[in-house]
Protein backbone atom coordinates (compact mmCIF):
# COMPACT_ATOMS: atom_id res chain seq x y z
CA UNK A 1 0.00 0.00 0.00
CA UNK A 2 1.49 3.28 -1.11
CA UNK A 3 1.33 6.21 1.28
CA UNK A 4 1.00 9.39 -0.74
CA UNK A 5 0.01 11.66 2.11
CA UNK A 6 3.13 13.09 3.82
CA UNK A 7 1.37 12.99 7.20
CA UNK A 8 0.58 9.29 6.74
CA UNK A 9 4.18 8.62 5.72
CA UNK A 10 5.47 10.43 8.81
CA UNK A 11 3.03 8.62 11.06
CA UNK A 12 3.94 5.23 9.61
CA UNK A 13 7.64 6.04 9.98
CA UNK A 14 7.11 7.14 13.59
CA UNK A 15 5.40 3.86 14.43
CA UNK A 16 7.99 1.73 12.68
CA UNK A 17 10.93 3.42 14.45
CA UNK A 18 9.38 3.79 17.92
CA UNK A 19 10.69 1.86 20.89
CA UNK A 20 8.28 -0.45 22.72
CA UNK A 21 7.89 2.19 25.44
CA UNK A 22 7.06 4.86 22.88
CA UNK A 23 4.50 2.55 21.25
CA UNK A 24 2.74 2.21 24.61
CA UNK A 25 2.69 6.01 24.91
CA UNK A 26 1.14 6.18 21.43
CA UNK A 27 -1.60 3.79 22.57
CA UNK A 28 -2.31 5.94 25.62
CA UNK A 29 -2.39 9.04 23.40
CA UNK A 30 -4.85 7.32 21.08
CA UNK A 31 -7.14 6.35 23.95
CA UNK A 32 -7.04 9.90 25.30
CA UNK A 33 -7.82 11.31 21.86
CA UNK A 34 -10.79 9.00 21.30
CA UNK A 35 -12.25 9.63 24.76
CA UNK A 36 -12.04 13.39 24.20
CA UNK A 37 -13.68 12.96 20.80
CA UNK A 38 -16.47 10.90 22.36
CA UNK A 39 -17.14 13.62 24.92
CA UNK A 40 -17.40 16.17 22.13
CA UNK A 41 -19.74 13.97 20.14
CA UNK A 42 -21.96 13.50 23.20
CA UNK A 43 -22.12 17.29 23.54
CA UNK A 44 -23.08 17.49 19.86
CA UNK A 45 -25.72 14.77 20.41
CA UNK A 46 -24.06 12.57 17.77
CA UNK A 47 -24.39 9.28 19.60
CA UNK A 48 -23.17 7.11 16.72
CA UNK A 49 -19.87 8.97 16.47
CA UNK A 50 -19.58 8.94 20.29
CA UNK A 51 -20.12 5.17 20.21
CA UNK A 52 -17.50 4.70 17.49
CA UNK A 53 -14.92 6.78 19.38
CA UNK A 54 -15.53 4.91 22.64
CA UNK A 55 -15.20 1.57 20.83
CA UNK A 56 -11.79 2.71 19.53
CA UNK A 57 -10.72 3.58 23.09
CA UNK A 58 -11.99 0.17 24.27
CA UNK A 59 -9.98 -1.51 21.50
CA UNK A 60 -6.85 0.28 22.70
CA UNK A 61 -7.47 -0.86 26.27
CA UNK A 62 -7.86 -4.44 25.00
CA UNK A 63 -4.55 -4.11 23.16
CA UNK A 64 -2.84 -2.78 26.29
CA UNK A 65 -4.21 -5.71 28.30
CA UNK A 66 -3.07 -8.22 25.67
CA UNK A 67 0.44 -6.76 25.57
CA UNK A 68 1.13 -7.19 29.29
CA UNK A 69 3.83 -9.69 30.22
CA UNK A 70 2.41 -11.91 32.98
CA UNK A 71 5.94 -12.70 34.22
CA UNK A 72 6.05 -9.28 35.90
CA UNK A 73 4.09 -8.60 39.08
CA UNK A 74 3.19 -5.09 37.89
CA UNK A 75 1.35 -6.62 34.94
CA UNK A 76 -1.35 -8.01 37.24
CA UNK A 77 -1.98 -4.58 38.73
CA UNK A 78 -1.99 -2.90 35.34
CA UNK A 79 -4.35 -5.54 33.96
CA UNK A 80 -6.82 -4.84 36.78
CA UNK A 81 -6.54 -1.10 36.18
CA UNK A 82 -6.98 -1.47 32.41
CA UNK A 83 -9.95 -3.76 33.00
CA UNK A 84 -11.52 -1.16 35.31
CA UNK A 85 -10.99 1.57 32.71
CA UNK A 86 -12.45 -0.65 30.00
CA UNK A 87 -15.52 -1.36 32.17
CA UNK A 88 -15.94 2.41 32.66
CA UNK A 89 -15.75 2.88 28.90
CA UNK A 90 -18.31 0.15 28.26
CA UNK A 91 -20.72 1.70 30.76
CA UNK A 92 -20.02 5.19 29.41
CA UNK A 93 -20.88 3.92 25.95
CA UNK A 94 -24.13 2.31 27.09
CA UNK A 95 -25.22 5.40 29.03
CA UNK A 96 -23.34 8.04 27.00
CA UNK A 97 -22.08 9.22 30.38
CA UNK A 98 -19.43 11.92 30.25
CA UNK A 99 -18.57 11.47 33.95
CA UNK A 100 -17.46 7.90 33.28
CA UNK A 101 -15.46 9.15 30.31
CA UNK A 102 -13.85 11.78 32.55
CA UNK A 103 -12.97 9.09 35.09
CA UNK A 104 -11.39 6.95 32.37
CA UNK A 105 -9.56 9.93 30.95
CA UNK A 106 -8.12 10.91 34.32
CA UNK A 107 -6.83 7.40 34.97
CA UNK A 108 -5.29 7.05 31.51
CA UNK A 109 -3.66 10.48 31.81
CA UNK A 110 -2.12 9.45 35.15
CA UNK A 111 -0.82 6.16 33.75
CA UNK A 112 0.48 7.90 30.64
CA UNK A 113 2.33 10.48 32.71
CA UNK A 114 3.97 7.75 34.79
CA UNK A 115 4.85 5.75 31.68
CA UNK A 116 6.33 8.82 29.97
CA UNK A 117 8.55 9.40 33.01
CA UNK A 118 9.71 5.77 32.91
CA UNK A 119 10.52 6.02 29.19
CA UNK A 120 12.44 9.25 29.80
CA UNK A 121 14.47 7.68 32.62
CA UNK A 122 15.18 4.61 30.49
CA UNK A 123 16.43 6.80 27.63
CA UNK A 124 18.68 8.74 30.00
CA UNK A 125 20.16 5.53 31.38
CA UNK A 126 20.56 4.13 27.89
CA UNK A 127 22.37 7.24 26.66
CA UNK A 128 24.55 7.29 29.77
CA UNK A 129 25.56 3.70 29.06
CA UNK A 130 24.15 2.32 32.28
Amino acid sequence: MALNNPYQQYRQSSIMTASPGELILMLYDGAIKFIKQAKGYIDEKDMQKAHDAIIKAEDIMAELMADLDPDYEISQSLYSLYEFINDCLINANIKKDKQLLDQSLELINDIRQTWAQAVKQYRQQEYAGI
